[in-house]
């Protein structure tokens, strides 16, 4: 009598957080991209360019999480349950988030649930559309004799708030960098007036680095008004600073004040 004896091939469980970047598939990682081959679940957000699923492996499950201003199809908490899971059932689950999955993407949290169910878990960085996206844009964060510093700050607080965080940026002469704000942002620059910075440059950025990215310049007194006109919508950031003044669609708005000053 022949026994045949058969092997069955469990895969270690493991987990790597991977930003995708702001938008346009070719600003991910290379590292990020040796990920996704190795997949075998991958769960991504609403901000992730869909055409990087193409890289992981045909086998692979792909499961979209929602996560984006207005669309929370699945709670953080559900995302970390699921996340767990798939790792105990398939393996190697690939976290794809947009952005940088440290900067206001929850990453910690999924980092330390991993930790919580003794599971290997990795961050590869990404880039961050708060820095990233006013770059390609030509406006950097920071300048000599223009800025010597940047924060980066979200618009709205879990509770539907402007962030304390606003306040306290609008008091400094650093580039100031608003992320899930736009619904917000006749309020927030009613801040900045508040600090008697009008005439400050400012400006917001939609959908920066994919095919539908909008971008509106001026200056706090008017940038509320400006995005309105041009129906600047999510997902937005807001640049506010001197910086912002070297963007090329800046020069007439401050010829415009030149000629003001000057009457």
């Amino acid at each position: 009598m022949i026994q045949t004896q058969i092997k069955t091939s469990v895969k270690e469980p493991r987990i790597t957080l991977v930003g995708a970047g702001p938008g346009d598939a070719e600003l991910i990682t290379i590292k990020g991209i040796k990920a996704l081959q190795t997949a075998d679940v991958v769960l991504y957000d609403a901000l992730v360019n869909e055409e990087l699923l193409e890289f992981a492996p045909a086998h692979a499950t792909k499961v979209y999480v929602g996560k984006r201003s207005g669309d929370h199809s699945f709670s953080q908490e559900n995302i970390n349950k699921l996340m767990i899971d798939y790792a105990l059932n398939y393996g190697h689950v690939v976290r794809l988030k947009g952005g940088d999955p440290f900067v206001f993407g929850r990453g910690y949290e999924e980092l330390d649930h991993a930790a919580d169910y003794s599971i290997p878990a990795q961050v590869i960085p990404g880039i961050s559309s708060s820095i990233g996206v006013p770059g390609l844009q030509g406006i950097p964060v920071t300048h000599r004799g223009l800025s010597e510093s940047f924060w980066v700050v979200t618009g709205t607080t879990s509770d539907g708030k402007v962030s304390a965080d606003v306040y306290q940026a609008a008091k400094t002469k650093a580039t100031v960098v608003v992320l899930m704000g736009i619904h917000k942002l006749a309020e927030i620059a009613e801040i900045f007036k508040n600090e008697g910075k009008n005439r400050l440059p400012v400006a917001v950025i939609q959908s920066g680095s994919t095919a539908n990215e909008k971008v509106v310049v001026g200056v706090v007194d008017t940038i509320a008004e400006v995005a309105e006109e041009n129906g600047i919508s999510s997902p937005a950031l807001i640049v506010f600073g001197e910086v912002v003044s070297l963007h090329p669609k800046f020069q007439p708005i401050r010829e415009f004040y030149d000629i003001v000053a000057q009457e």
